[in-house]
């Protein structure tokens, strides 16, 4: 009837997502998912994944097995990913069968590769470092037993390809951290003060609307170089923050201009330097270790908004109506095997502390475990709690004293 304001009733406009990789990432996903009514198909090698005790069906094989990524492609209305490490020219042919990928093969293609997602940033005018220069394999053998002599002191060098979790990075400070070096397909950038190292969410749906959650503060695990404590909203003038929010949507922006579909969630990691300059240091195309307080302090969890933009779904408000913290949970050094938690008792007992446990078969060094999220009225407060459990709360195998 003319002038109705009847509203007409609609599906989901996808039942099945499938997820590239079964660890914490995906077990996260699809939690989200089961309220949301999906399905999930997860790809991974290990059986026993996190993801594997509550998908709707898992597939075991290899990231880069072709046949199992076109099985995993034919069961899902949708592909993503929870890890970059997968084959794109095989998802870039599948894509090309119709199936929908999301962000697209070509875009994670360009950030599995760090030097030509480094020059991506340059050549778009994102402020970033400055890259020095690119090395071969046998070029840092040569270095590394000081037959040829490096750029300069001191500098960064990154693999180019299979860098996560503090890998594939190398700080060399001076000729004593030459054995740093790392023996392949790299690159070099110049070293930067930080003062502090920050990253921005943001989210993109297929209508091309974009949505970015508050600023949040890193702090790294100086063993490992795995983000050891996240602090939400980082403390931080507004002006910075806002100013780390438009670099944020330039950087997508930049995907966009580029004509890759660059939709779901995306982490940018960037550093603040003592000049008060900030600078593009990476991207992960996915959900992200900096947003995992999402869950518990935003009215829209990382994770069920990686899902609306993927499913063409409006996306949720990125508000966070509490301060947060969170901590990793990682194996302890020298501890291999079953994981037994200590201080089990702490997380539990404090206030506004919430466990996530991801369910891991063994434990090693520095292996992400499991999270502790804190949110409280007082930012300092949370620190607070968040430094005490992170004193008390160790990760070790069962049998272990």
């Amino acid at each position: 009837m003319f002038g109705s304001t009847e509203k007409v009733a609609h599906s989901l406009p996808i039942k099945t997502v499938g997820i590239i990789g079964g660890g914490q990432l995906g077990k996260m996903l699809t939690l989200k998912a089961k309220e949301m009514g999906l399905r999930i198909i997860a790809l991974d090698k290990d059986p026993s994944c996190p993801v594997s005790s509550i998908c709707d069906e898992l597939i075991v094989g290899s990231l880069y097995d072709k046949e199992k990524l076109l099985e995993l492609a034919k069961k899902s209305d949708v592909v993503t990913y929870e890890i970059e490490h997968t084959d794109t020219e095989t998802l870039k042919c599948i894509e090309q069968e119709g199936i929908n990928i999301l962000p697209s093969p070509a875009l994670l293609e360009l950030i599995n590769d760090k030097l030509k997602q480094k020059v991506h940033l340059i050549s778009h005018g994102i402020p970033t470092s400055k890259l020095i220069c690119e090395v071969s394999k046998e070029e840092t053998v040569a270095y590394k037993s000081k037959r040829n002599q490096l750029p300069q002191f001191p500098l960064v060098q990154k693999a180019r390809k299979g860098g996560y979790d503090g890998r594939g990075v190398a700080v060399i400070r001076n000729e004593n951290d030459l054995h740093k070096v790392l023996e392949t397909d790299s690159f070099f950038e110049e070293f930067i003060e930080i003062e502090k190292e920050i990253a921005v969410l943001v989210a993109r749906d297929l209508e091309g609307n974009v949505e970015s959650y508050p600023v949040v503060e890193m702090v790294f695990d100086s063993r490992s170089n795995i983000l050891d404590m996240l602090i939400s909203p980082a403390r931080i003038p507004e002006e910075i923050s806002e100013k780390a929010k438009r670099i944020a949507f330039d950087v997508i922006n930049s995907f966009v201009l580029s004509n890759l579909k660059a939709v779901g969630v995306f982490a940018i990691e960037m550093f603040l330097t003592k000049s008060g300059d900030i600078l593009v240091n990476e991207i992960a195309p996915r959900v992200h270790n900096s947003g995992h307080h999402t869950i518990e302090s935003c009215y829209t969890s990382q994770f069920e908004q990686h899902l609306r933009a993927i499913a063409g779904l409006p996306l949720g408000s990125t508000k966070q109506h509490s301060p947060a913290v969170m901590i990793n949970l990682l194996g302890e050094p020298g501890y291999y095997g079953k994981p037994a938690i200590v201080g089990l008792e702490e997380i539990l007992r404090t206030d506004g502390a919430y466990l996530h446990w991801y369910g891991k078969s063994t434990t090693g060094p520095f292996r992400k475990m499991g999270h502790v999220t804190i949110i409280d009225e007082s930012l300092d407060s949370a620190i607070g709690k968040a430094k005490r459990l992170k004193d008390s709360v160790k990760i070790i195998s069962e049998g272990s004293e």
